[in-house]
């Protein structure tokens, strides 16, 4: 196994000066030096073979022992010397302070085809930044986040990309529901694969202790490597800077809205500036179209990241890095212009992707009515957001409005709910849509191809990775493999699969791990 290192990050940036691996405030550096913890009994339960060749390894390399033993942090490999970052960060709206890697290392950087990556551990152990926590991370979240990255990559989504899942051979105590009633359960780890882990709060942190000299050497290194299409110098060149971050995190969030994705742990600590999605904890999908849903029980009163708020959120984590970047730029005006676009862009980007979605190529004035009277519809009964958009493009121009409901009627929940004036609504939004799809150019088959590329039929649902984690805990890892296959041809018909294009069923409505989850891994 051969690897193309670099040491851009470590070489470049400055280094915590201790290597004593305790919990502590490191001042004036972007990363400490840690090991991983060496792993009692490591064991691979899967590898992505497409992570794998676009870091340079072959599938030959996935099955040896070198592969086991660096993704497992079992050894250390050769020219590289494994390192946490340090950052800061607002959590649930509040500043916490320095953060840092907690239960994350990485590994080194590695250049293949032209383009960096980092490979980063996350369950390797402690590190300084881990506070009271001991820096492993459990089979169950560790299959969660491998398979949610790979899902999201292939809806086309902005991600991270996961590597590989190992098993530790070590138990790890955890309280699932923080109800006072801890257990040991499978430790495992993740390697995890982005241009960088360089995230909100990285800024935020040097800032924050208007140590600005550190925070210029991250941002000029930032755009040196990261942003190289960014040529201007001086301020202008961190204005730049910030306007790309800000188009990038829109665009990833339109996804999110796309696809029904709620993040649910939006703190700016866990948010890239490659305006890609990080940090996979209490994550999930809207089964039924739920603009107030969060998957995170930390989040049930407030419901701050729930699915409908996260564009509002994504804007105010923007501020937080402008606020961050300030003092580099000594000029607010600038900075508020930028922000003052981003919803105004967003509900544009926004109301394209409804338009896609909905299969319409003609802009029409009267869509964006259309569109809002559809997404408070299908809040009135409880209703599967991905089956109903994928039927939706099953709906032919000459069908009738009864036509039209009997091709998403599967969507619904509870069918019986759909009485008197509820129903009456649906048929004269079947009307609307019946006549503006008669404005379109296209054919129905034409129509539902295009629709299709868009709607995705699969997506992860929190039942569907419980059930994957429930056999793997035995020791039967084939659905995770099955699951795996599957989501990456989310839009494909897979008439094989067809059993998961399903709404979610009753036995899993409030089964833990299937409904909300907590942030412990």
């Amino acid at each position: 196994m051969k690897l193309q290192i670099q040491n851009n990050f470590t070489v470049e940036l400055p280094a915590d000066p201790s290597e004593i691996n305790t919990p502590r405030q490191v001042q004036q550096a972007c990363f400490s030096y840690v090991a991983p913890k060496k792993p009692s009994n490591p064991s691979l339960i899967h590898a992505s073979v497409e992570v794998a060749n676009f870091i340079g390894l072959s599938q030959e390399d996935i099955l040896s022992i070198d592969f086991l033993n660096t993704f497992s942090g079992n050894t250390i490999y050769p020219g590289t010397k494994p390192y946490a970052l340090s950052y800061a960060g607002h959590q649930f709206g509040n500043w916490a302070g320095q953060l840092g890697d907690g239960r994350a290392i990485n590994l080194t950087e590695v250049v293949h085809d032209g383009k960096s990556y980092t490979l980063q551990l996350k369950g390797a152990g402690p590190t300084p930044y881990s506070r009271t926590a001991d820096g492993f991370a459990v089979l169950r979240s560790s299959i969660r986040e491998h398979l949610c990255a790979e899902a999201m990559h292939y809806l086309g989504v902005p991600t991270t990309r996961s590597l590989s899942l190992m098993l530790s051979g070590d138990q790890v105590l955890r309280d699932i529901l923080y109800n006072g009633n801890p257990a040991y359960e499978k430790g495992a780890i993740v390697c995890r694969v982005a241009p960088s882990f360089i995230r909100f709060g990285s800024f935020e942190l040097f800032a924050s202790r208007k140590d600005h000299a550190t925070l210029q050497l991250l941002t000029d290194y930032t755009i040196k490597h990261h942003f190289p299409e960014i040529k201007s110098e001086g301020v202008d060149k961190y204005l730049a800077f910030f306007q790309t971050v800000t188009q990038t995190t829109l665009e990833m969030i339109v996804h999110w809205q796309r696809v029904g994705f709620v993040h649910g742990v939006m703190n700016t600590d866990n948010m890239s500036i490659h305006g890609i999605t990080i940090d996979y904890g209490p994550y999930g999908w809207l089964d039924d179209y739920n603009p107030n849903w969060t998957p995170n029980t930390t989040d049930r009163e407030h419901k701050r990241y729930r699915f409908g708020n996260q564009p509002q959120i994504a804007l105010w984590n923007l501020y937080q890095l402008a606020n961050a970047l300030y003092p580099l730029i000594n000029d607010a005006k600038p900075l508020e212009t930028i922000l003052n676009a981003f919803s105004s862009d967003y509900e544009k980007r926004y109301l394209n992707m409804m338009r896609n979605k909905l299969g319409f190529k003609i802009i029409k004035e009267e869509d964006a009515a259309l569109i809002e009277s559809l997404t408070e519809l299908l809040q009135l009964v409880e209703t599967d957001m991905t089956i109903f958009f994928r039927n939706l493009s099953n709906v032919q121009k000459e069908n009738s409005a009864v036509d039209a409901l009997n091709a998403i009627k599967e969507a619904f929940y509870n069918e019986k709910e759909l009485g008197g004036a509820i129903l009456n609504k649906w048929y004269a939004w079947f009307e609307q849509y019946h006549n503006r799809i008669n404005l379109e150019v296209l054919s129905d088959a034409e129509r539902k191809e295009q629709m299709n590329t868009v709607n995705p039929k699969y997506v992860l649902r929190n039942y569907m990775a419980q059930l994957s984690i429930d056999a793997a805990d035995k020791g039967d890892y084939s659905l995770l493999n099955e699951l795996f296959e599957l989501l990456k041809k989310p839009y494909d018909e897979q008439a094989e699969s067809q059993k998961w294009f399903a709404k979610r069923p009753d036995w899993a409505r409030d089964k833990v791990g299937c409904s909300m989850l907590s942030c412990s891994s």
